[in-house]
């Protein structure tokens, strides 16, 4: 007689055998198999992993990272030649930093290199190959490969040099580039451009979990969510590192966030969390302007940027939904009227984002995009990178304040590379991608340290987006931009006349009849 296999509806007979099935006695002349995912240790867990493999790698910034596993693939150096697909690589001597270090990573498919140096330095001078990509189109491209969808179209990146084929993914050692991406087709969609991008498959994913059982089930934490279920759904072989193994029936059915289907192998995470950035809220009894001075900088500084974050926060409407850029942006809702009530969406994964924790009530696994510690707000709710890019291409988000390092008259934007400094689009090119649904807002001081004017007729630095800036708040005043004809003064900061900001800008621009002062 056939043996028995237990499933989660009964017994069937069957001869096939698995790996993970671990058998025990059930009669005298049967035997009953139970499903036991579970491994002694990650280096049990990954000993057959080979050179040249696609290696997936949950996490954002060193929130839900898997470093137990990174740790023990470090620890087998004969593995090399890796492609590595995470958002960053998170910071020199941990997550993926330390395989680059090592020299196992041969190409990393990333949106953010991030403050890591070695990950800049390698890519820079040719030691590793690059492939930066948009932050929601990787979510996108991890989740599409798990569903069996082999491309899409997205409006991320068009016009940019991700679509056309300029981006460098190899330099030469001198410096020079040796190698460039590959151009994107492109269709036209309900009169609208959109980029064909290819799904990424994976050999091997390495995931964090807060809880998993022996079927596999998991079930994320907050922001370490990221992009661990779209990368857990999405490889040949997907391995677990969970805080906590838990019997099975003990995560709730409608808590499980990557079912058991998707896992291969679980282990138990022995490293400690970490907090990239700690940011804290200010001493209570503080003033506005006491809070504010301390994070925008001193001085004559201090006093533009808060001008700047001042008016952005007469941006908010009431019942917004709103996504706020790294730096300024994010000081934006202290300054907005108590009254109004906006939800702020996270890119990582969090819609309703609160205050910065008190000091001691820091959350390894709540950050922001910034990899800033944060709180809740009451009625917030957590999901992956892939979702909350799909509520951004689709419009969802009414509001999104970004920095800028220039504008371009008719809208364009350039937020992301300097010559000889690559950090990485991240999530701006997303943001930007629907300026007829979210209204696109750049806070930024007018000129550069240099004095170069950052508004001109045309960007010089690559593109993060084309006609999509609809306002432009500095120190000196706020305009908006008509995607034809250009640019319009609409308000004056106090003390500024007209020919000192045309004398600051690099762009012809008309001058509203109703020209108000910046409030």
């Amino acid at each position: 007689m056939a043996p028995f296999l237990r499933t989660a509806n009964g017994f069937i007979r069957g001869e096939r055998k698995y790996s993970f099935l671990l058998a025990r006695t059930f009669t005298s002349t049967s035997r009953r198999f139970e499903i036991n995912k579970i491994y002694p240790s990650a280096t049990e867990a990954i000993k057959d992993l080979k050179s040249d493999s696609t290696l997936l790698a949950g996490g954002f910034g060193l929130c839900g990272v898997p470093d137990t596993l990174i740790n023990a693939l470090h620890s087998k150096p004969s593995v090399r030649n890796l492609t590595a697909v995470s958002n960053n690589a998170g910071v020199d001597d941990s997550g993926l930093g330390i395989l680059l270090g090592s020299g196992q990573i041969s190409k990393m498919i990333a949106s953010y290199v991030g403050e890591n140096k070695t990950f800049e330095k390698k890519y820079l001078t040719g030691e590793i190959e690059v492939e930066l990509t948009p932050q929601g189109t990787l979510a996108e491209r991890c989740r599409a490969g798990g569903a069996g969808i082999p491309a899409f179209y997205t409006p991320a990146a068009f016009g940019t040099v991700v679509q056309t084929g300029e981006l460098p993914v190899r330099y030469n050692p001198d410096g020079t580039v040796a190698a460039y991406s590959q151009p994107r087709e492109v269709r036209v969609f309900d009169g609208k451009s959109y980029v064909m991008e290819e799904a990424i498959r994976g050999d091997v994913a390495f995931i964090k979990a807060w809880k998993a059982d022996s079927l596999g089930n998991c079930q994320f934490r907050f922001s370490a969510a990221n992009f661990n279920g779209a990368m857990g759904r999405n490889a040949t072989l997907t391995v677990v590192e969970a805080e906590n193994i838990v019997s099975v029936g003990d995560i709730d059915p409608a808590a499980v966030h990557l079912p058991g289907i998707y896992v291969d192998r679980v282990i138990q995470s022995t490293t400690p969390k970490s907090i990239e950035k700690y940011t804290f809220a200010k001493d209570p009894a503080a003033t506005t302007a006491e809070e504010q001075s301390a994070a925008l900088g001193t001085g004559e500084t201090a006093s533009r940027r808060e001008r700047i974050i001042r008016r952005a926060a007469k941006e908010f409407q009431n019942g917004m939904y709103a996504n706020l850029g790294i730096g300024m942006p994010m000081l934006a809702p202290t300054f907005v009227d108590p009254s109004i009530t906006v939800q702020l969406q996270s890119e990582n994964g969090i819609l309703g984002l609160g205050p910065y924790p008190r000091r001691g009530d820091e959350d390894p696994d709540l950050i922001n995009a910034g990899k800033e510690t944060v709180t809740l707000a009451p009625g917030a709710s957590i999901f992956g990178s892939e979702e909350s890019f799909g509520m951004i291409r689709a419009g969802k988000i009414d509001l999104t304040i970004l920095g800028a390092m220039q504008v371009g008259m008719y809208g364009d934007i350039a937020s992301w590379a300097l010559p000889g400094k690559i950090k990485g689009m991240g999530g701006a090119m997303d943001l930007v991608s629907n300026p007829g649904k979210t209204k696109v807002v750049v806070t930024m001081e007018h000129c550069d340290r240099k004095g170069n004017a950052k508004i001109l007729e045309k960007c010089i630095f690559p593109l993060t987006g084309r006609t999509c800036v609809s306002r432009i708040i500095t120190e000196l005043g706020v305009f908006d931009v008509d995607f034809e004809k250009g640019l319009t003064l609409i308000e004056i900061a106090e003390g500024v006349e007209v020919d000192e900001i045309r004398a600051k800008t690099g762009a012809p621009f008309a001058v509203s009849d109703e020209l108000k002062p910046m409030l």
